[in-house]
């Protein structure tokens, strides 16, 4: 049974009622290093002009077994860490491993340990380097890293919108390969996870679940139409770019191939959203 839509008048509330009972999102409750601090490229940092995080494909290795929140937020740090510190393209692979380490001790009831992400960069850096870019990390950020990231809205909407884990599946491989690209850094985590999902919905051809997607995300589908766009064309490069590993995890029939599915061809697409 799918949720019932409330009346178009009701305003959404600002948390859930005591019954547990989903209700529409509220973006005015991120107001520190939430959904309204924006991520930003800095000028500054040598790593600023390049597109792809090539510096950071090997996260993506390591994630595999852990939670996939770890995996968002790691990127969330490092970004918020670029913000305020520049780092030598050299030292990108410590960060985004440190940036991990940090994640996994967050999100995960049993981290892995400092030896495993020493593996990883293939004992290029040692224990100490390791610990010192942890606490800078923490330094830059003050600390503050209850970051929301776009996979906790897929989890919501997929509670909200209960369609096929195919589907739901294809909405995670989605967003996961925005990850790979700078020009993702200052969309909201919830509109990113929305217009993932819209997509997904589009290439299912399931548009009769918009308006619950719509009234469980605050977003109007016409507001995410230009994101969706974007996306749209991210799939349809993604399996021609240098960086695979996302794309080669979602090849995998333990998530259904969804990698395998085609975008929407842009001509269709168009006159989709044109309506």
């Amino acid at each position: 049974m799918p949720l019932p839509l409330l009346p178009q008048s009701s305003k959404p509330k600002t948390k859930k009622s005591s019954s547990s009972k989903i209700v529409p999102s509220d973006h005015s409750q991120y107001e520190k290093r939430g959904e309204n601090y924006q991520a930003k490229i800095s000028p500054s940092s040598p790593q600023g002009a390049l597109k792809k995080r090539s510096a950071f494909e090997d996260l993506t290795n390591i994630c595999l077994g852990m939670n996939h929140e770890t995996l968002y937020l790691a990127v969330k740090l490092v970004d918020h860490y670029l913000m305020e510190v520049v780092c030598k393209k050299d030292k990108l692979q410590l960060l985004g491993c440190a940036a991990f380490l940090i994640a996994a001790k967050f999100e995960e009831p049993r981290p892995p340990s400092m030896d495993d992400f020493l593996y990883v960069c293939a004992d290029v850096y040692c224990r100490d380097e390791m610990y010192a870019m942890e606490i800078s990390i923490l330094q830059a950020l003050k600390f503050d890293i209850n970051i929301p990231v776009a996979y906790h809205f897929l989890r919501r909407y997929a509670v909200c919108i209960r369609t096929s884990m195919k589907t739901v599946t294809l909405s995670r491989f989605i967003c996961e390969m925005t990850l790979q690209e700078y020009d993702y850094i200052q969309e909201r985590a919830s509109k990113l996870a929305a217009g993932s999902f819209l997509l997904a919905l589009y290439m299912q051809k399931l548009p009769r679940w918009i308006p619950t997607l719509e009234y469980y995300s605050g977003y109007k589908a016409s507001e995410l139409h230009p994101l969706v766009r974007r996306l749209n064309i991210l799939l349809t490069v993604c399996s021609r770019g240098g960086l695979n590993t996302v794309y080669s995890k979602y090849s995998h029939p333990v998530f259904f191939e969804v990698a395998k599915v085609p975008p929407v061809d842009i001509l269709k697409l168009e006159k989709i959203l044109d309506r």
